[in-house]
């Protein structure tokens, strides 16, 4: 009796401590949204105008995206993706905590914000549901989104909504625009010094 009677504040502290950390985790889950648009994806897509001699006359878009399947992007593009930003895309779950930490203590003898160490993953839990602020909440929030995502959506499926989704700059929205706009080709016509630039 006397041995849990020293232990009682240890006990009381653990258990202050669980208590804390699910209501932390309550107050992060509780108004994430569902992954649905994720497996029904159905972005806003470039309207095309063509006279009736099929010359193109018009586009109207919000984005100017072209949504390709992951089986028409070629292997060496995907390859190009995967050394700039996940080199481990399928070997982790969604989090890179290797990557994380790198990311932290660079970012900490920087003094400011020099490096990010988010997956793929993540990038589309950010880019499909929360905001860009540099806030650990977010971070926080993004990471169970992207366990979640690993959890529901195969790892192509992941790559394809991704590649489909980035913005490469001037207007170009998703692989396949990004290869009209910067190369003038389909993006299953692309070389590998292109799918590097791309990258």
């Amino acid at each position: 009796m006397q041995f849990i009677t020293r232990l009682r504040p240890y006990l009381i502290a653990v258990a202050v401590f669980l208590l804390l950390l699910a209501s932390g985790y309550y107050y992060m889950v509780k108004d994430l949204p569902p992954l649905d648009s994720l497996t029904d994806y159905h972005p806003n897509l470039v309207t095309k105008v063509y006279s009736t001699d099929h010359r193109l006359i018009a586009e109207f878009y919000m984005e100017r995206r072209i949504v390709v399947p992951i089986s028409r992007i070629p292997n060496h593009l995907i390859s190009a993706f995967l050394a700039a930003e996940d080199m481990k895309f399928f070997e982790h779950e969604g989090i890179s905590y290797k990557s994380i930490i790198r990311a932290f203590y660079k970012n900490l003898t920087a003094g400011r914000i020099v490096q990010g160490g988010s997956t793929i993953t993540q990038q589309v839990a950010r880019s499909f549901f929360l905001t860009s602020e540099r806030k650990l909440s977010r971070k926080l929030r993004e990471l169970i989104l992207a366990y979640r995502i690993e959890k529901s959506l195969t790892k192509d499926e992941i790559l394809e909504l991704y590649l489909n989704q980035i913005y490469f700059g001037n207007g170009a929205y998703g692989v396949q625009t990004a290869s009209e706009s910067y190369f003038g080709k389909n993006v299953d016509e692309i070389d590998l010094a292109e799918a590097a630039m791309l990258a």
